[in-house]
């Protein structure tokens, strides 16, 4: 592609990839949920056969498990294998829109249903990018328990030598109730990788990272950005939670302190933030909680 207008044709041609679905068996196992457990530093033995889990977790469970033939260099599956052959190399997570109606329950099986619901270019300062949101409609005792729309960014690569682009820095807002730092260590992001089946390079490859995708060191996993999140929300909370959004503003590095940030919980919502080690505003999340 030399041109924007055959960049948008590209994305154009995927679009009768839109709508289809495909279904992810789980059996919600114990192991795998004290695996879990362990890595957000929750006794494991806490965890028995039959137990309800929190309400978010449902985004660790449901992984796509491609055969080892099917990974490509970045470590995700090769494209066309699950998702759209979108023609941009790069793949982060963006943001997220959650609606939750209940809970898994260790032991009991329950279905995703992983639907391609849009593929959208967009060309900005930073490049040519496409928008790949994926709707997960989780199942389980015959009803739907949570709708999920994920949006992941592709981005191109960066030139040899050259910084991958990022947005310039915000400050994180100064009225937080509360404040909750936490190291992003190589093993906690290896751990919360593995319990998820991702085995996306820039989380663990450093040379990798910095070499073919323009990053200054190992990347942090957005999904334990916003699982730490939630976790520093719901301390506080009160009521069930319904529901969130999030959006990742700026990538954290492997090795740095995160700040977990938020309001006072007001009229059934809460506002959250994550700030990286200088301040800067790196991800947004609005949760709504049930009475």
């Amino acid at each position: 592609m030399t041109t924007d207008a055959e960049f948008e044709a590209a994305i154009a041609a995927l679009q009768d990839w839109v709508g289809r679905e495909r279904i992810v068996e789980d059996e919600i196992g114990l192991s795998s949920a004290r695996r879990i457990a362990g890595m957000l530093d929750i006794d494991p033995a806490s965890l028995k056969q039959g137990d309800g889990l929190p309400p978010h977790w449902f985004t660790m469970f449901f992984p796509d498990i491609a055969q080892q033939r099917d990974i490509g260099p970045d470590g995700h599956p090769n494209k066309g294998v699950f998702l759209p052959p979108i023609p941009l190399p790069r793949r982060m997570g963006a943001g997220r829109r959650v609606k939750i109606d209940g809970s898994l329950r260790i032991g009991e099986p329950a279905i995703k249903r992983a639907i391609v619901a849009q593929v959208a270019p967009k060309i900005g300062r930073t490049g040519r990018m496409a928008v790949l949101t994926m709707r997960h409609v989780i199942e389980t005792r015959g009803k739907v328990i949570a709708v999920d729309e994920f949006d992941a960014l592709y981005r191109e690569a960066p030139q040899p030598g050259q910084a991958s682009p990022t947005s310039p820095p915000q400050p994180a807002p100064g009225n937080a109730a509360f404040a909750d730092k936490v190291l992003l260590s190589s093993p906690l992001v290896f751990r919360y990788s593995s319990v998820t089946w991702n085995a996306h390079r820039i989380h663990y490859d450093a040379d990798y990272a910095r070499e073919e995708e323009g990053y200054p060191a190992t990347v942090q996993n957005g999904g334990l950005t916003m699982q730490l999140m939630l976790d520093a929300a719901l301390k506080r909370a009160t009521g069930r939670l319904a529901g969130f959004t999030a959006r990742l503003a700026r990538p954290l590095w492997v090795g740095d302190t995160v700040t977990l940030c938020g309001a006072a919980q007001a009229d059934g919502k809460m506002e959250c933030w994550a700030a990286d080690k200088d301040g800067h505003l790196c991800a947004t999340m609005s949760l709504e909680f049930a009475a």
